[in-house]
């Protein structure tokens, strides 16, 4: 009864949603790929460098980010301009996060997920068969002119987006997700930015390399973590999410169990899957929660403890969870 409900919910939802798009002219599919092909090849291959707000619901962060293109390499910084310091370096896919409060680097392989103002060009392919997209008039933006389009879901399994990008190279200068009232989920928007010119590699370097013999140093190696069939498998996804991410690492903290971490998405929207052994000493109750714009979903299969959360409806988050299942069953 209660996925009953959660499905109807999520289809008014799309219902409210649609007068709020409705004034908007409909982009033809392969126009719509077009101009978000655009978005994605502008962030990987453009020098840029600005300052952008994140909000998320009642929280507002800053952060500064330059992008750096050498070649084929990526490299890319990150730095919190307010709360606790971070900063985070990219060089292609090593992703390392130093926190100077506990003087700490981890450093892994990025994760399948989306970071502004990057869209993941290898999975927009099947974006217009469960978005439709709507082209719309745009504003000015940390001094540039944009165009914007709204993404507008076509079932409730999934949120609206609209992007605002810089006509001329096509960086995305703003993003806005919404749910079916339209109202912000999260938004991303540059309040300054620079766009090409030449940009030197010891700006995209982390603040403290002077200081990394004074750091603790944690890395996921091969043994830690590694690429795994883990033998789960959902046999009744939402429709338009795929499997992009698949691994078993130790839990943090230590024990002597593995966690599996599966992540699935549909280009915008990533849904993240845990596993990993339920303690008998713990009782913990199935079923929804909620934090923030994140739904969660957890239920115990067998000896396992299964969570599934992602910034999606609920009804996502829960049919996830209880189409997951160990294979051969």
């Amino acid at each position: 009864m209660r996925s009953v409900c959660l499905r109807w919910a999520g289809g008014l939802a799309v219902g409210t949603a649609l007068a709020a798009y409705a004034s908007a002219d409909q982009l033809q599919d392969a126009d719509a790929l077009a101009f978000l092909q655009k978005i994605a090849g502008a962030a990987r291959q453009l020098n840029y460098e600005g300052v952008f707000v994140y909000q998320h619901g009642e929280m507002v962060e800053t952060a500064s980010i330059v992008h750096m293109v050498d070649g084929p390499a990526e490299h890319e910084k990150l730095a919190t301009l307010d709360g606790p310091k971070r900063e985070v370096i990219r060089h292609n896919d090593e992703v390392s996060s130093y926190y100077p409060e506990i003087r700490t680097v981890r450093v892994e392989k990025r994760a399948a997920k989306r970071t502004f103002p990057a869209l993941p060009s290898e999975l927009l392919n099947t974006i217009t068969e469960h978005y439709t997209v709507r082209r719309h008039e745009g504003e000015r933006i940390a001094g540039f002119d944009t165009e914007a389009v709204s993404l507008e879901p076509r079932d409730g399994f999934r949120y609206g987006h609209k992007f605002w990008s810089e006509i001329g190279s096509g960086l995305l200068l703003k993003a806005r997700m919404v749910d079916g009232q339209n109202h912000t989920i999260e938004m991303f928007t540059f309040t300054q930015l620079k766009i090409g010119g030449k940009i030197p590699l010891s700006a995209v370097q982390a603040s403290y390399a002077a200081e990394h013999d004074k750091w603790k140093f944690e890395r996921l190696s091969n043994n830690d973590a590694k690429d795994a069939d883990s033998g789960w498998i959902v046999k009744n996804q939402p429709a338009g999410f795929r499997k992009v991410y698949e691994m078993r690492r130790s839990r943090p903290g230590g024990g002597p169990h593995l966690l599996t971490h599966i992540v699935l998405t549909d280009g915008l929207a990533a849904v993240s899957v845990f596993i990993e052994p339920n303690p008998a000493s713990k009782k913990m109750s199935d079923g929804p929660a909620q934090h923030g714009a994140i739904n969660i979903y957890t239920r115990t299969v067998g000896e396992q403890r299964v969570t599934v959360l992602g910034e999606t409806p609920a009804a996502t988050v829960q049919q996830i969870a209880m189409s997951l299942t160990p294979r051969g069953r």
